[in-house]
């Protein structure tokens, strides 16, 4: 089972001013494919804060994700810090260099050159019709915080990440949590490796309570949900996905 760390770099999330909506799209991707996101740390624009941090998830993960800091600006460090985690130079990197100058049909300007500039060694992997490509260093995977662009990079190296996936069941029940605990508790006694969650609906007029169940093991699954709807009483369930 692979793991994975997302390490989200930005004044402007720890600010208000940015909402990151990167390590949700992140998340749901990698589940899809069987990876589990055990951590997210958001984090300030610096260079020694950024590489202990990723320094810190490369060893306790298979795979690292960063978003955000890889622009032409002051505040861009990304690049220094992950080069920092690694104990490596930042060198410009002629090759991204000449994308570059394609792209725009002009020799780089020093703000241009700035985002060229990568950790020694990085491998480069073209993102489709991207003209920046993703830029790897060991395990860790550099993502701009643009969500359209960390989209469409994510999209271009996906395959890299395919596991055993996820199976997910859905139960939307009309009781209060606190009428189902003992139920879900029961089900977990006899189905320990069953990742259940139970989350409250205020909002929702038709159920109180959405269940979530999943396992890489669909026949394990369908037998733990099969024990739930057992315990619980027929007119408490409002439907089953």
């Amino acid at each position: 089972m692979s793991t994975a760390a997302i390490v989200v770099i930005g004044n402007e999330i720890l600010s208000g001013k940015v909402v990151d909506t990167n390590s949700p799209y992140l998340c749901r991707e990698l589940r899809g494919l069987g990876v589990d996101v055990l951590r997210i740390v958001v984090i300030p624009d610096d260079v020694d804060t950024i590489a202990h941090e990723v320094r810190t998830a490369s060893d306790a993960h298979d795979f690292v994700f960063t978003s955000g800091g890889v622009g032409p600006t002051h505040d861009d460090l990304t690049m220094d810090g992950v080069a920092k985690a690694f104990g490596v130079a930042v060198e410009v990197n002629e090759a991204v260099v000449a994308r570059i100058e394609r792209a725009v049909g002009e020799p780089a300007n020093a703000s241009q050159r700035k985002m060229a500039s990568l950790p020694a060694g990085a491998l480069l992997i073209d993102a489709g019709d991207l003209w920046f490509p993703v830029v790897v260093i060991g395990n860790v995977h550099v993502f701009p915080g643009i969500p359209e662009l960390l989209q469409k990079k994510f999209e271009s190296i996906r395959s890299r990440f395919q596991g055993v996936p996820f199976v997910l069941r859905r139960v939307y029940v009309r009781s209060r949590e606190s009428d189902i605990a003992d139920h879900l508790n029961a089900v977990l006694e006899t189905y320990p490796e069953l990742m259940l969650g139970s989350y409250p609906r205020i909002r929702e007029s038709e159920y109180h309570v959405l269940l979530t169940l999943e396992s890489r093991d669909a026949d394990y699954l369908e037998r733990a949900l099969d024990a739930l709807l057992a315990r619980l009483p027929a007119e408490a369930v409002h439907k089953v996905e």
